[in-house]
């Protein structure tokens, strides 16, 4: 891994050279109703920018995890959309050179959507280069995966997770994947697939009175210190990152795209009632006292979501913006002068502490796709 750790360091001298530009909306305008300034603009740009270049330069000292593992792929999907927004191409580099370490592979439990999570940065640097090689290996093992019955149950026991989307985060990692490698190959039966696959486990895992997702099967029954039911704040938000990323790889006319867009919504509504005086959302949804800290992944993917659906129509500005920019103040707020993202819950399955150091780069990338979509507003 020295080459590539060679390779970020030079991207990040690269990038912290750079200067950015703050962008306008999709038609090269600025938003309708002029509510952001382009002095406001420039400063959250350039705060993305230190966040992200502190990132690829912890990486360039020591990656913790493999560079296709899930938890720098969903940094990847931030780095990408920093990229996009900026115009700053060095950020697109810096994840090309991680692909070619990779050799565009994926990781090495096939069918586990943690394991190609990747795929979505690989199908979208597909379409920025011109280049069909970097999704060979990816469009291979989907053409494996629509192959499959899935007609498993998605109950949580014998490893069901290495086969089928048996648990909410899995909603980030491959759906979106396959539905962004539809669009890269123009190939719509990934759509279909992720499509269908969804619905499974939404079937089996959202809570439909709650309009939250339950993180896997395990946790039914459990409930937390005040007795209401265990609701992982990151868990339902990477459900919610995984839904506008599912909607922005959808052509308009497709048939369950009102689906999903009621599914959103529900889901928008019942998390927007939930974040906290803070600004973010306590990794327990429903008992936010027993879990009193912050905490900036989950925080960073519904910012990101209720932003996402600000920007595209689909969501009230007037209902929704307060709750997307106290949640971005707070994001802010949470960011070390060196950079570094602090409050990030650390790996795991339900609701737990986070500290103002605690950082991974899943952290990073929900915050960056987060502002991605501010920068619109």
């Amino acid at each position: 891994m020295n080459k590539l750790f060679i390779l970020f360091s030079s991207c990040v001298m690269t990038l912290t050279a750079a200067r950015g530009q703050a962008p306008t909306d999709a038609q090269g305008q600025a938003s309708s109703d002029g509510a952001r300034q382009r002095q406001s603009q420039a400063e959250d740009l350039a705060l993305m920018k230190k966040v992200a270049n502190w990132q690829l330069s912890s990486w360039s000292q020591s990656m913790r995890w493999p560079a296709y593992d899930w938890v720098n792929a969903a940094g990847y999907t931030g780095i990408f959309a920093l990229g996009k927004v900026s115009g700053d191409t060095a950020y697109y580099k810096a994840l090309r050179e991680i692909g070619n370490s990779l050799e565009w592979n994926t990781g090495p439990r096939r069918t586990m959507a943690d394991d190609y999570c990747i795929g979505q940065t690989y199908a979208q640097l597909s379409q920025v280069y011109k280049d069909p090689a970097m999704i060979a290996h990816f469009r291979a093992l989907a053409d494996t995966i629509c192959a499959l019955p899935h007609t498993a149950s998605l109950e949580w026991k014998d490893n069901i997770h290495l086969r089928e989307w048996a648990w909410c985060d899995a909603l980030y990692m491959g759906p979106t994947a396959l539905a962004m490698l539809s669009t890269a190959t123009g190939d719509r039966r990934y759509l279909d697939e992720a499509d269908t696959l969804w619905w499974k486990t939404t079937d089996y895992l959202l809570d439909k009175k709650e309009s939250l997702y339950y993180r896997d099967s395990r946790y039914f029954a459990q409930r937390e210190a005040n007795g209401k039911k265990v609701f992982w704040s990151r868990g339902n938000g990477w459900v919610m990152g995984g839904l506008v990323r599912m909607l922005a790889n959808m052509p308009e006319d497709y048939a369950d795209r009102p689906r999903f867009i009621q599914l959103f919504r529900k889901m928008a509504a019942r998390i927007a009632a939930l974040q906290q005086p803070d600004g973010t959302w306590h990794t327990s949804l429903l008992d936010p006292g027993s879990y009193p800290n912050e905490e900036t992944s989950g925080t960073g993917f519904y910012c990101y979501a209720l932003a996402w659906g600000i920007h595209h129509g689909v969501l009230s500005r007037k209902e929704y913006w307060p709750a997307t920019l106290r949640s971005w103040n707070a994001l802010k707020a949470a960011v070390q002068p060196d950079g570094k993202l602090g409050w990030v819950q650390q790996i795991g399955d339900k609701p737990g502490a986070a500290d103002a150091n605690s950082t991974e780069a899943y952290g990073t990338g929900a915050f960056l796709l987060a502002g991605s979509e501010i920068m619109y507003l």
